[in-house]
């Protein structure tokens, strides 16, 4: 596996009133292409903060960060969003379709933002996370689980070279927490997606193929995941 991503000694420090907040102190984390990573930590513990430094809606205040050999912009408002834009995809925790675009809509949208537009590829990504009866029902009309769905298709649709996610499960339950991330490592292996996410939940580390675990803005552990 070729390196995808190189961050090293990464901070992130804040000036408060009460004095200097190390939201991230020191973080050196290599990514390999095609790595399924989970962030695992307390709330607080900067897995957040360093979410937002992978995709650039971020600035580090210290460190390096190079994706693809090359550095990551910062403190440069429109060549971090370019950056994004061309290599980013991401998951949220509420879901954030669309509620006047059927499910095929919000999927085509995003496409389209992304000068992508292929009808057929949007139907494909649908029938991989299992939502192909559901293409034109509206966001409404279906379950919590299966817009979480939706959302994966669609973050995926523009052909992002990572995938982040942050609580992603946050409001599911268990059973359908587990057929979104099996949705979501299906897709991933599929479209050959590095992905990133961040949770508390300890139960979708057998998802991951990676497990860092970061406390106090320091990773306090780095592991490969045992698939047996």
């Amino acid at each position: 596996m070729s390196e995808l991503l190189n961050m090293k000694n990464l901070e992130r420090h804040y000036q408060t009133p009460a004095g200097v907040v190390k939201a991230l102190d020191g973080v050196t984390i290599e990514i390999n292409e095609g790595e399924r990573v989970i962030l695992l930590g307390p709330s607080g513990s900067g897995k957040t903060t360093l979410l937002n430094c992978f995709s650039a809606l971020d600035s580090p205040t210290g460190g390096t960060y190079t994706f693809m050999g090359n550095d990551v912009p910062r403190n440069h408002s429109e060549k971090m969003t370019s950056f994004r834009r061309d290599n980013i995809g991401y998951v949220f925790q509420f879901f954030n379709l669309l509620q006047d675009l059927s499910v095929l809509e919000n999927i085509l949208l995003i496409q389209e933002l992304a000068g992508k537009k292929d009808p057929a590829r949007a139907k494909e990504l649908l029938k991989l996370v299992g939502l192909e009866a559901e293409v034109d029902r509206f966001p409404g009309e279906i379950s919590g689980g299966q817009q979480q769905r939706v959302a994966i298709a669609r973050s995926i649709a523009k052909r992002p070279t990572l995938l982040l996610g942050d609580e992603l499960t946050g409001n599911l339950d268990t059973e359908t927490s587990q057929k979104v991330m099996t949705a979501l490592v299906k897709a991933c292996e599929q479209e050959n997606i590095t992905s990133i996410f961040v949770t508390h939940d300890e139960g979708l580390v057998k998802y991951a193929t990676r497990v860092i675990r970061i406390d106090s803005g320091k990773v306090i552990s780095d592991e490969p995941v045992n698939s047996n």
